[in-house]
């Protein structure tokens, strides 16, 4: 399916960035990771789906709150994979807390990692998939680029953001073969999800039994999390030729969540 497509997955040592960047390689394509971690251990990441699928695999640990970082990255995808067929921005951060509470330290991070690194990757990438006429841009936003939730400021701002940028570089690319779109998941038991999960209960004084069962799932009327294999079907789906007349969209893969 992306024989001979090279993507970036920002992100992409665990969670939903892992297993869309393992999905990609399933069908083809080669891979540059993204995302920290034992040295040895994504190494062997590497190597195994290398392995296991035929193709190049290789990680960049570019700190996606340093612009010069990112450059760098881009620079060095294009020379170790030749191009940036398909670029997926998952990498993120949350912080929870009360706007009042809230360290602008933390704000600071959220925003810059959710948000403006999406600016800094998508601006390198976009000239390279102009020219070959053919590129796909999936942004990971989040249920929270369309609702929002108490004590998450930095994180709705900027997934607010990422529907904003996405719809914009959807117009500016759309006659070169070029789409840009948001996925939204609802909530994924992700390392990210998990972290939120102590956090949450401490901002709203109750167990983390309940953070789970009264505040993540409720908002899903499926009582289900959303499961990583499920949003990296989506994003292959939106990198495939079959999908080149959707642009500009947010894809909504949350239990129903925003349909209340």
């Amino acid at each position: 399916m992306f024989n001979g497509k090279s993507a970036l997955v920002t992100g992409s040592t665990s969670g939903i960035g892992l297993a869309v960047a393992s999905a990609l390689a399933a069908r083809g394509a080669n891979v540059m990771l993204n995302g920290f971690g034992d040295a040895d251990a994504i190494r062997e990441l590497c190597q195994t789906l290398a392995r296991q699928h035929g193709v190049r695999v290789e990680h960049h640990g570019a700190d996606m709150g340093k612009p010069d970082e990112i450059a760098e990255m881009m620079e060095h995808t294009v020379a170790v994979l030749g191009k940036v067929d398909i670029l997926v921005n998952n990498a993120g951060i949350q912080f929870v807390a009360p706007i009042d509470e809230f360290p602008p330290e933390q704000w600071d991070a959220v925003i810059a990692i959710n948000l403006v690194a999406l600016f800094h990757t998508i601006r390198h990438a976009v000239p390279g998939m102009r020219r070959r006429r053919w590129g796909r841009i999936i942004n990971i936003a989040s249920a929270h680029a369309l609702v929002a939730s108490p004590f998450k400021s930095a994180y709705v701002a900027a997934k607010h953001g990422v529907a904003g940028l996405t719809k914009t570089v959807a117009l500016e690319t759309a006659a070169f073969g070029v789409t840009c779109n948001a996925i939204c998941p609802g909530y994924v038991r992700t390392p990210l999800v998990e972290k939120q999960i102590p956090a949450t209960a401490k901002a709203r004084g109750i167990t983390e039994e309940q953070v789970v069962r009264d505040v993540l799932l409720a908002a899903q009327p499926t009582k289900q999390f959303v499961t990583v294999e499920q949003v990296a079907a989506l994003a292959c789906f939106l990198a495939g030729d079959e999908a080149a007349s959707i642009t500009g969209t947010l894809q909504s893969i949350d239990g129903g969540w925003t349909a209340q």
